[in-house]
């Protein structure tokens, strides 16, 4: 039977080609939609995780309670063991030391006298080791404006607007003054080795990189670090893995009541960003929700009128002799077969575009001019298993409801009325 209704629908052409042609594009519109926002709601995320917080971020209890005030006098001390501590632990997670700081940017003249300050917030990272990893997630290469990243020992970025405001160029000389991790003054000088144009006004006005190492010289945090901020793997925050990585890393210290002891916190428990992790996740299955209703009425409505407009070939197989019963449960058989054809073709050229968005992504960089707010200038799609089935929802149950729903006419109406309708 079922091999007889298929070359039934590939022989006549009128009866496959544009139902499964309108059941493939609502499908490919479902499937690419569901991806975008997947990628647009987790765009956001990933930027904060990769500029701040991290997929989950280990500091000081202390350091922890006043996290908003950066305070470097409550930084975690020894951190290469803790390092070596949280890569034996969750290898498969990237670990790195940052240290956060705020201060002043002198600019000396020739004479020595200052000929311009402005406040920074500084961040230090590891540039000079060897190891891209960090200039890669925060996307420095790309970011710059003008001279090259540090390759030297007191080479420091700033931000391209806050170079332009001091009348800083790549090369000239620049000092940091600030305090110590013990209160003290700290005057550190640096040369300017390039400037970066991020896109975020938040940190195009003030931004100052330097490699980690000088930053601890500049800071006095020998063997210290603010944070150690970790990342998933995958590339991707998942919030229960996150919650789940650091319930295990605090129980190995839930029996210390020192203040200094580390304590890891998932990024959904940092700040407001735990408010724009729920906001995304039911946002995000919000959006996803309405759009497959809408393709499934659509959908739904296609299989409806491709049902009504069959009643005279109805007519005809009944005044042959065949049963209501059968002509209708035939009829859902052809929609169930339109309907997987339409959702596999569909799905595959939904998955291709999603693919192509999430790969080279669609900029909106002339949008964020003077955006507050840390926003990806690039948003991409992302691929997750639900886009290898969330098709057929739309694809395969509307078509098949519409086609029932029309079908059901054929046991309302007369032999005689269906006989009429051929003759008409």
């Amino acid at each position: 039977m079922i091999r007889f209704l298929i070359k039934g629908l590939l022989r006549d052409k009128s009866r496959s080609r544009l139902p499964i042609i309108v059941v493939a594009i609502g499908v490919m519109l479902t499937v690419w939609m569901h991806a975008y926002i997947t990628g647009f709601m987790g765009d956001t995320i990933e930027m904060n995780a990769r500029f701040s917080n991290g997929h989950v971020k280990v500091m000081t209890r202390a350091y922890a309670e006043e996290l908003d005030q950066i305070p470097n006098d409550l930084a975690i001390l020894g951190s290469a063991e803790l390092m070596n501590t949280l890569q034996s632990k969750f290898p498969d997670m990237a670990w790195a030391e940052r240290i956060q700081f705020g201060g002043l940017i002198d600019v000396p003249d020739e004479q020595g006298e200052t000929r311009g300050q402005g406040p920074a917030l500084g961040l230090g990272i590891d540039l000079l080791s060897g190891n891209n990893s960090e200039a890669d997630r925060l996307n420095l290469r790309r970011s710059l404006v003008r001279g090259e990243l540090p390759k030297n020992s007191r080479e420091v970025l700033l931000s391209d607007n806050f170079s332009v405001k001091l009348g800083v160029q790549p090369g000239d000389e620049v000092t940091l003054i600030g305090s110590t991790m013990e209160g003290s003054m700290a005057m550190f000088n640096f040369t300017v080795s390039g400037t970066l144009s991020f896109g975020v006004d938040i940190m195009d006005r003030g931004t100052i990189i330097a490699d980690i190492s000088d930053v601890r010289q500049a800071l006095q945090m020998e063997d210290a670090a603010g944070e150690i901020i970790g990342f998933f793997g995958n590339g991707f925050y998942d919030n229960e893995n996150a919650l789940h990585t650091a319930a295990t890393f605090n129980a190995l210290y839930a029996a210390s009541d020192d203040e200094y002891a580390p304590v890891m916190k998932a990024l959904s428990e940092q700040g407001t960003m735990g408010t724009y992790v729920m906001m995304s996740k039911y946002w995000g299955t919000y959006i996803s929700m309405v759009f497959v209703f809408a393709m499934s009425l659509v959908l739904w409505n296609a299989g409806l009128l491709g049902g009504l407009r069959r009643y005279g070939e109805v007519g005809v197989r009944i005044a042959m002799g065949e049963e209501k019963g059968h002509v209708y449960m035939t009829m859902l058989y052809e929609s169930v077969v339109i309907g997987i054809a339409g959702s596999v073709v569909g799905t595959a050229l939904g998955l291709f575009f999603a693919w192509l968005v999430q790969k080279y992504g669609i900029s909106i960089e002339g949008m964020m001019q003077g955006a507050s707010v840390m926003m990806p200038d690039t948003i991409r799609a992302r691929i997750t298993p639900p886009d290898f089935y969330i098709g057929f929802i739309p694809g395969l149950l509307s078509t098949v409801l519409g086609t029932a729903l029309s079908g059901i006419g054929i046991f309302k109406r007369q032999t005689a009325r269906l006989f009429a309708e051929l003759q008409t």
